[in-house]
């Protein structure tokens, strides 16, 4: 049980620093040629709607482990 609440914290936490790096864009992350890397495969709105429904889906599994 206490290892399901702490992954569910992490988890949330992690979905909250996807959204940060998709929409504030921080160059040092940005910038960095994995990121670059799935902008090239993806274009740059792909990438974004990717790291969104991953942080969608790592926010929902994080919240279903807390409840």
């Amino acid at each position: 049980v206490l290892a399901m609440t702490v992954l569910g914290i992490v988890l949330i936490v992690y979905a909250l620093f996807v959204f940060y790096i998709t929409f504030a864009k921080p160059p040092k992350i940005w910038g960095m040629k994995k990121f670059q890397g799935f902008v090239g495969a993806l274009t740059e709105t792909g990438t974004v709607i990717f790291f969104t429904v991953w942080g969608l889906a790592a926010l929902v599994i994080g919240i279903v482990l807390l409840v």
